[in-house]
């Protein structure tokens, strides 16, 4: 299947997350799924970017701004949320899938967790075993195929700022299934599906009111979209970020035996600097949730 793309936004929310990057025309792509990975042959305008998007490529990058950043939405909204979410007891069986470099994975275990990660690339495997203790088990694998792992053998699955780059959720879902024991947990963070919508959402201001909204073009039609992590440099690294409506995402659940048991919304921490739109920045960040959490229970 040949499609035209156009690059914008982030996906896993680099520090600059909450603002769409300037969308940039990066040629046809032919795209097909090969071990859970998608793999693109470049025509047109970009003629030697490399084949494998895995998030693999961007393994480097996506590591410091986990390990270095005090002020990632990953420290400061996403762990703290979902720690208090889980109430982690002692001996709690939690996967973590697409797990990247086992940064909540890591968390997990120091709160007593036992914890195993599984992500389809192998560097940000690298990575998650070099920072991770030994009683964290890792494995390379598509978020689709759990075969190595028992069934019914954990308590919860998350899947933290993942489950909107992979295009078959209802294969993921499937394998979740399998693999949480009866009344067990599965809980999904993504951007958020009504406001953060790849090419077709962005900030805007309102001179003559003074107001800062968020403009939403589409909300419904379910889209595929890839992304340039490194905008305005010579070496490019593309992923695909997949947008659905929430009623996908239930749905899908539903049809995997999982009922919705609780949904949050959750805001920035950030706070503008002074200026005449300050207080307006920060009044529409406590309006609008950058992410989405849906907890669901297995029945």
């Amino acid at each position: 299947m040949m499609i035209v793309v156009s690059v914008v936004w982030d996906l896993r929310v680099p520090e600059n997350g909450d603002r769409n990057k300037t969308p940039k025309v990066v040629g046809r792509l032919d795209r097909r799924m090969i071990c859970g990975l998608y793999i693109f042959n470049i025509y047109g305008i970009i003629n030697n970017m490399k084949k494998d998007t895995s998030w693999g490529n961007v393994a480097g990058w996506y590591d410091e701004l986990l390990e270095t950043s005090e002020d990632s939405y990953q420290k400061q909204v996403i762990l703290p949320n979902l720690l208090r979410l889980l109430s982690i007891k002692k001996g709690d069986r939690i996967l973590d899938l697409a797990c990247g470099q086992g940064f909540f994975a890591r968390a997990m275990a120091d709160a007593g967790a036992v914890v195993v990660g599984v992500d389809a690339a192998m560097q940000l495997i690298a990575l998650a075993k070099k920072h991770s203790p030994k009683t964290i088990c890792y494995y390379t694998a598509p978020a689709d195929t759990l075969d190595m792992l028992t069934a019914a053998s954990f308590d919860t699955v998350v899947i933290i700022l993942a489950v909107q780059n992979i295009k078959n959720i209802a294969a993921v879902f499937a394998a979740c299934s399998r693999v949480l024991v009866s009344g067990g947990r599965l809980v999904i963070v993504i951007n958020h599906p009504a406001f953060r919508i790849p090419k077709r959402s962005s900030w805007g201001w309102d001179e003559a009111s003074g107001v800062q909204y968020r403009r939403v073009d589409g909300y419904l039609i379910e889209s595929s979209v890839a992304i340039d992590m490194h905008p305005g440099l010579e070496h490019k690294d593309i992923t695909l970020s997949f947008h659905r409506p929430m009623q996908s995402y239930i749905n899908a659940l539903a049809k995997q035996d999982f009922a919705v048991t609780r949904m949050e919304e959750w805001i920035s921490h950030r706070e503008s600097m002074k200026g005449p739109r300050q207080a307006a920045e920060n009044k529409i960040r406590k309006e609008i949730p950058l992410f989405m959490m849906l907890e669901s229970k297995k029945f």
